[in-house]
């Protein structure tokens, strides 16, 4: 049974995210001030962190980016700011994605669903084989069975989200996808008519596997179609 962190300091918002998931077969567990959260995820193994932006002791930022230096676990944002800005800034942190208050509760499960979902089928820990593979683009190698990826032989770490996104494009060279495609594919929900998550992971895979991130000569922008990898 798959552990959830749910970091949140309005109580009422807190049980019911808990009341949902545990209904749906997750156990959970709450804490309210952000300070608590590394310690609590180096007290024990959690499978996702739903992670509020706003609350006192620390600015869920902050946790984000503290939580990426240890953790590859989905981590999915729950933020009353729709501001474009805000919602960069956490995807751009190693967030996986979002969802803004108020929010259906379903909704909130079922994504929970799908990051858990895709994480347990990287991973390898939903009991699949997996077959042994090694993707080429130019000089970056990327291992799915091991979850590696190297360029010019040095080791590159990525969160989960990254990883999914560039084993994707690596498995399916030269065929541009768009946004939406790439959202559904990866994410495995609908697209939200929200560009954001998409551009910004991508850019993040550019500053660590392209030479040149403004120019970039792997994942080729391809303008009003989408995206494409090159191998070479």
């Amino acid at each position: 049974m798959e552990t959830i962190l749910i970091v949140e300091d309005d109580r009422k918002i807190a049980e019911l995210e808990r009341d949902y998931l545990e209904s749906s077969g997750y156990r959970t567990v709450i804490v309210e001030n952000g300070l608590e959260v590394i310690p609590a995820l180096k007290r024990q193994p959690f499978d996702l962190v739903l992670l509020d932006v706003m609350f006192p002791g620390k600015s869920g930022y902050d946790i984000c980016r503290r939580l990426r230096e240890e953790w590859d676990i989905p981590v999915l944002m729950v933020t009353a700011r729709t501001e474009g800005v805000d919602v960069i800034r956490g995807l751009g942190l190693g967030a996986d994605d979002y969802i803004t208050k108020p929010f259906d509760p379903a909704q909130l499960v079922a994504r929970v669903k799908a990051h858990l979902k895709r994480y347990q089928r990287l991973t390898g820990k939903n009991g699949e084989n997996q077959k042994p593979e090694r993707l080429e683009a130019g000089d970056v190698v990327l291992e799915p069975k091991t979850w590696k990826v190297w360029k010019k032989g040095v080791e590159i770490r990525l969160p989960n989200r990254e990883f999914e996104l560039l084993r994707f494009l690596a498995q399916n060279p030269g065929i541009v996808f768009s946004k939406e495609e790439l959202f559904e594919q990866v994410w495995g929900y609908d697209y939200v008519s929200d560009a954001a998550t998409v551009s910004v992971h991508i850019n993040r895979l550019r500053e660590k596997i392209e030479d040149d991130p403004r120019n970039p000569r792997i994942i080729e922008t391809v303008w009003g179609a989408g995206y494409r990898l090159n191998r070479q």
